[in-house]
């Protein structure tokens, strides 16, 4: 056999860097995409920093805003294991950025040579020649450090008292000007820190036009700002308003989506645009700018914001039709295709073409529209179907809009492939939508939690849990069995800190298409009048566990959740911590309308507490009752009735 000539491989530069950083955590796809990040709290980061030899090394974790010009510092400790540990707390929302800087700490490495020989007996009396030598190289920039190093050299060359280089502020003041003359700079890695409603949000969707008191009456702003009182007290911080903008004539959909209207039929609010304007313009029958934005200032004082829906796509009578013929692809017989998801159509919509030759001017089109409502005091988009439209404009107007304001946040509305799904994510979507929608089995939600809770996805992907959408009639709740509707608005709001209803719900309101997950007598078609007092809604249901959910902060995250063993196939639990470990509930939410039931809660291995202080859990307060359970043999048995209360929430006491 012959073996083939292999090329001569260049040796490597010899003086290249010496260090190997690896496994840096966090980082996403290392360092492509950015983590996100709640402002005001530690980030802690975690990096392998390994060299050959036995010196000793050192590190500093840097960090900056992303259009800031100066690096802020803070050294990294050595954890185990050639593993560097350090910490920084980005103080408010923005773009970050954080890197890490390793050495070859000279005075170290021999200040520790030296201190092995003493104690072994040998001679150091040239080794201590030798730390004196390495005072010479340094440069301190700070005046006390140089004071306490000029000091020391003055002494030892009187005395040799090697006691004086082994002095621990002499360490300290080496470290300050060290001339790290081997040092290397790992690459960047990018951080979105964003505010606490990103974290943690209740959205409440409704549709202004069906919040008239007065059946047959299209509603107003002021309509719907007289609700707000109602939606505020029920526990809801995000009014989630479907598009208010001007709704296309042309091919306008009549009632439960039939292809002709009636004179009086309003169209769908997604068929936006016609001769009254686009996306920068309200639907007359709502009112005017002033109106709305005293609907945003109303509901800023009860505590909630507005978030808009964004929906990228066009009425046929939209005014970019005839004002940029060019953002729209053709057909071969010079027609304007409609909008497909086959075998679905939509003859009332239209869809730009995102690749057209003047797409420069179409994406800031789109850009300035959302500039246009956070002018109007708008900070959240919903973003409508965001996995049929271009990954790299996402990456794009995410970026240019947080750039001006770190304040807005994105929820990606994309019921797609899992990886389609995150890596919308990744791209800078604040929130996502999710299956959740469908999970109805206890190993369902077991499994599905603990991918979303696992690494890297914790670290990028916000996992939003709406219980029903306009476009969603979920099959478990169309018999309207209240255990049910209160179950999974229970399972939304403990699973997830993100969690979205649509007006009905808490009317029970069930009626679907017979063989379809969507509603009959669709809103999106018609005007709807609702009594909202109705009897037999579970809107006390929905305030009472708001409230518990205000009250505890283990609720108001979604990455730290361990599920525990339960004895009943039927009956799902858990334990939330909160981010400061001050808080922990235990929850037990059945998946089934029979009872009552006895179960046994067990809490295994799982512990709270600090995490440098953690203990098992010995006993736990029931937070609607106030009852008290102390644990035996690490569980306790509970009785529930799905009936009356199909979610069971207990705080955690050690």
């Amino acid at each position: 056999m012959t073996v083939p000539h292999l090329p001569e491989l260049a040796p490597n530069d010899p003086t290249g860097p010496r260090f190997l950083v690896e496994d840096v955590y966090p980082s996403i796809d290392g360092g492509r995409y950015p983590l996100k990040r709640i402002a005001g709290e530690p980030i802690e980061v975690w990096a392998d920093i390994l060299r050959e030899g036995h010196d000793q090394l050192a590190a500093e974790l840097l960090w900056r805003n992303e259009n800031g010009p100066v690096w802020q510092r803070t050294r990294m400790a050595f954890h185990s294991n050639d593993r560097w540990r350090g910490s920084f707390t980005p103080p408010e929302p923005g773009r970050y950025l954080f890197e890490i800087e390793a050495w070859t700490d000279q005075f170290a490495t021999w200040r520790h040579g030296l201190i092995l020989k003493r104690d072994a007996g040998q001679d150091i009396s040239v080794d201590a020649l030798e730390g004196r030598e390495l005072l010479e190289d340094l440069r301190p920039t700070d005046a006390n450090a140089k004071r306490i190093i000029n000091n020391v050299k003055r002494d030892f060359d009187r005395t040799r008292n090697v006691a004086l280089l082994l002095d621990d502020e002499l360490a300290e003041a080496v470290a300050a000007g060290d001339p790290r003359s081997d040092m290397i700079r790992s690459l960047s890695i990018p951080v979105t820190v964003e505010r606490d409603r990103a974290r943690a949000s209740a959205w409440y969707e409704l549709m202004p036009r069906s919040q008239s008191p007065v059946p047959g009456r299209h509603g107003t702003f002021g309509d719907a700002m007289a609700r707000l009182p109602e939606i505020a007290a029920m526990g809801f911080d995000v009014v989630y308003l479907t598009p208010i903008h001007p709704i296309g004539q042309i091919n306008r959909k009549g009632r439960n989506n039939s292809l002709k209207a009636a004179p009086n039929d309003p169209g769908s609010p997604y068929a936006i645009g016609s001769a009254e304007g686009g996306h920068d313009a309200i639907h007359p029958q709502l009112g005017t700018f002033d109106d709305f934005e005293r609907f945003v200032a109303a509901c800023r004082q009860h505590n909630m914001e507005v978030a808009l829906d964004f929906a990228i796509q066009c009425a046929p009578d939209h005014p970019w039709l005839k004002q940029h013929p060019e953002w729209f692809k053709k057909r071969p017989d010079g027609s304007i295709k409609y909008a497909e998801n086959p075998p679905k159509k939509y003859e009332d919509i239209v869809n730009v073409d995102f690749y057209c030759a003047d797409r420069v001017a179409l994406w800031q089109a789109l850009r300035d529209v959302v500039l246009f409502w956070v002018e109007k005091g708008v900070k959240i988009f919903r973003v409508d179907n965001p996995h049929t439209k271009p990954f790299p404009f996402w990456e794009w107007l995410i970026h240019e809009v947080q750039e001006r304001d770190p304040d807005v946040l994105f929820l990606a509305e994309a019921f797609s492939r899992p990886k389609i799904m995150k890596g919308l994510a990744k791209l800078g979507f604040t929130q996502s939508y999710t299956y959740f929608t469908w999970r109805t089995h206890k190993w369902e939600f077991e499994q599905y939690l603990s991918e979303l809770t696992r690494y890297p996805e914790r670290d990028y992907f916000r996992p939003n849990f709406f219980v029903n959408t306009p476009d969603i009639l979920p099959v478990h709740l169309q018999k309207g069995e209240p255990w049910m509707f209160k179950s999974r608005f229970a399972l939304a709001l403990t699973l997830s800190s993100n969690y979205g209803m649509y007006s009905g719900y808490e009317l029970l309101e069930h009626e679907p298409i017979p063989g379809r997950e969507e509603y009959i007598n669709s809103e999106k078609y018609e005007l709807k009048f609702r009594d909202w007092n109705r009897p037999g809604n579970i809107k006390d249901y929905i305030t009472r566990l708001n409230r518990i959910r205000r009250e505890n902060p283990a609720l108001l995250q979604t990455a730290d959740l361990r599920f525990a063993q339960v004895d009943d196939g039927e009956v799902i639990g858990f334990v939330k911590e909160s981010v400061k470990h001050d808080n922990a509930v235990a929850c037990a939410i059945a998946l089934s309308g029979q009872g009552p039931r006895s179960l046994w809660f067990h809490f295994g291995d799982i512990t709270i507490g600090q995490p440098d202080d953690r203990h098992p859990v010995r006993s736990i307060v029931n937070l609607v009752t106030g009852e008290r359970h102390a644990l035996e043999w690490g569980g306790v048995r509970l009785t529930m009735d799905p009936a009356a209360d199909p979610a069971l929430l207990f705080r955690c006491e050690i």
